[in-house]
């Protein structure tokens, strides 16, 4: 009897001490094999004295087949249920410790409990709010990628478990994609979640989905063209023509280009049919799109009449979308005050444009510079003043570049010139220094490219003008070799040039300059207006050009003031026109003048 209990004693102490080296082995660094387990196990029973009880054997043997006894399976719930435990007892790191050493180290997991395994780590990784420290691994190759934080982690993990379903290796899960869109999402990398909708094989998404998830990413990629096919594709009859988020979509993507314009009112339209079904937001918000794309086909409208009524339905959508947003859609109210101010009522638009800079806090510059132009519309140049100083001193200095212009320009407009002069200079600065922090990486180098260059190519071209007015050639014509470095072959600097020569009363240098403009470029309303004026000057018998010059230039910018008097100067001395055709120009003349911005509102 004491010797049947002393193998049970050692029996039962030589399993615990089995278990407890395991698991040991597993909250360790070390790693123990399976084989090494079960012949540990084995090894002890040989050892120990065993018990000649034929029942006790039957009930082994029968344990074993049940798999009872099956430390292998015993070991890979272990390696699943103690992160899970971890989680828990609230101890995240030690949670994130025994996911990675599941997954790192042989523990001859089947495929189905690895991808849950690498599933439940991926979404504790995004969703559990702990940052984990980088994962350290001793045998990583030299050039192998090493996560950083949890996103890119859980990222890298999402993006092997869809490689496997893209290969078939596992069963699809409809949650990989989700939480990988989420992370791509958040990673603000649209492009590679393009590629993961792109590599879905075919029957997994519907086609519609895919053509506008696909739609999205490419919008917030960049690329617009892109988007647009796609949702031309999403919207055609055979597919979901009333698809109401690709139709929205649609119309917000054509109200961002001025050629898509009607484009756009076709799309808003047709998002307004079923507007029963929607919330008042919503359908404020495609008011409000459909007040823009009116808007851009006003501009672009050839007929008097025509132009009018586009504008007056602008109007009438974008006061729809105000009034169903209860203000709370700045786009719409922004547009809303911009359109009012590009009819010249400058109340209403100086209105809106504050209830705009209430709505957004003064966080939006272009905000501000509506206003500041609305002020200087109404010849208020030291509140427009102030308000752009008030501007300057909320905004990023990357951001002070059209502010420090306004400012220059309003300061012209009071005649300071040499305070407008350090401004420019103080702008020019703020370039210059953003352009050598993009060549060191702390600003992205397309920004300067883009915006950037364009805007001191103007500063450029506005120091010359001052010099010009000041009688400094030298100083004007320097300005001018700057602006030749930045563009060569631009409209406004051959303006300029031709603005030069005629201060100088070289008239027909200043005519050849002017045409060599047009030449670039045939739209450019300064140099049209310049020319017929310096035609007139020459006492040219051409009537023919000087009324085409003007008309063309009115016909491009119906609110340019310059061109509606020196086109009632031209009916004046022209016998065959009347005395009632050029006071309506003067006219138009004098309140396009009175109400004239130091800048386009637009």
């Amino acid at each position: 009897m004491s010797n049947r209990k002393s193998a049970k004693e050692v029996k039962r102490g030589s399993g615990s001490w089995n278990c407890q080296s395991i698991m040991q082995c597993f909250s360790s660094r070390e790693q123990m094999k399976v084989e090494d387990m079960l012949k540990l196990s084995d090894s002890q029973d040989d050892v120990q004295p065993r018990p000649d009880t034929v029942n006790i054997e039957e009930a082994e043997s029968s344990l074993r087949e049940s798999g009872g006894l099956n430390f292998e399976e015993t070991l890979i719930r272990a390696v699943e249920l103690l992160p899970e435990l971890w989680k828990l007892a609230d101890c995240p790191h030690d949670a994130i410790l025994c996911f990675r050493r599941a997954l790192l180290y042989r523990w001859n997991l089947d495929s189905e409990t690895a991808t849950r395994i690498q599933r439940e780590f991926a979404v504790y990784l995004l969703y559990s709010g702990v940052e984990a420290t980088p994962p350290s691994l001793r045998s990583q190759k030299d050039n192998s990628y090493v996560p950083k934080n949890n996103l890119e982690e859980a990222t890298l993990l999402l993006m092997l478990l869809f490689r496997k379903v893209t290969r078939r290796e596992i069963e699809w899960d409809p949650s990989i994609v989700e939480h990988l869109s989420f992370a791509l999402s958040v990673s603000n990398e649209p492009q590679a979640l393009a590629w993961v909708i792109e590599a879905l094989p075919p029957g997994i998404i519907e086609r519609k989905e895919i053509f506008h998830t696909l739609a999205l990413c490419y919008h917030a990629h960049g690329d617009s063209f892109a988007a647009l096919n796609l949702l031309k594709k999403l919207l055609h009859h055979s597919e979901e023509p009333k698809h109401s988020s690709g139709l929205v979509m649609a119309s917000k993507l054509c109200s961002e280009n001025p050629s898509l314009a009607e484009e756009g009112i076709a799309y808003a339209r047709r998002a307004l049919v079923d507007k029963e079904d929607r919330c008042d937001h919503t359908v404020g918000r495609i008011h409000s799109l459909l007040g823009v794309s009116l808007s851009d086909s006003a501009e672009s409208a050839l007929a008097d009449s025509e132009r009018v009524i586009r504008q007056l339905e602008a109007i009438q959508e974008l006061e729809s979308a105000v009034n169903l947003t209860n203000l709370s859609d700045s786009t719409a109210v922004y547009h809303l005050s911009l359109q009012y101010a590009l009819q010249r009522k400058l109340n209403p638009a100086l209105y809106y444009s504050k209830q705009l800079l209430k709505l957004d806090g003064g966080t939006n510059i272009k905000g501000w510079l509506l206003l500041a132009r609305i002020l200087s519309g109404q010849k208020c140049f030291v509140d427009a003043e102030t308000v752009v100083d008030a501007a300057l001193e909320q905004s990023g200095k990357w951001d002070q570049g059209d502010l420090l212009r306004t400012k220059a320009k309003l300061q012209v407009a009071q005649g300071y010139l040499r305070k407008a002069i350090e401004t420019y200079m103080q702008l020019l600065a703020v370039l210059h220094v953003k352009r050598k922090s993009s060549g060191s990486g702390k600003v992205p180098f397309k920004s300067f490219e883009n915006c950037d260059r364009q805007l001191e190519l103007q500063t450029w071209h506005d120091l010359a003008c001052i010099y010009i007015s000041l009688s400094r050639w030298k100083d004007a014509e320097i300005c001018l070799s700057k602006a030749k470095t930045i563009s060569p072959d631009c409209a406004s600097r051959w303006h300029t040039i031709g603005s030069l020569h005629e201060a100088k009363g070289l008239f027909n240098e200043a005519l050849d300059a002017y045409n060599t403009a047009l030449n670039i470029d045939p739209c450019h309303v300064p140099s049209l207006v310049s020319s017929a004026m310096i035609l007139r000057r020459l006492n040219s018998k051409c009537n023919s050009v000087i009324k085409s010059y003007l008309m063309n230039a009115l016909q491009l910018d119906r609110t340019n003031h310059v061109a509606w008097y020196n086109l009632g100067l031209f009916y004046k001395t022209d016998n065959g026109s009347s005395f009632f055709d050029a006071a309506e120009c003067f006219e138009a003349a004098a309140f396009l003048e009175e109400t004239a911005p130091v800048e386009p509102f637009r």
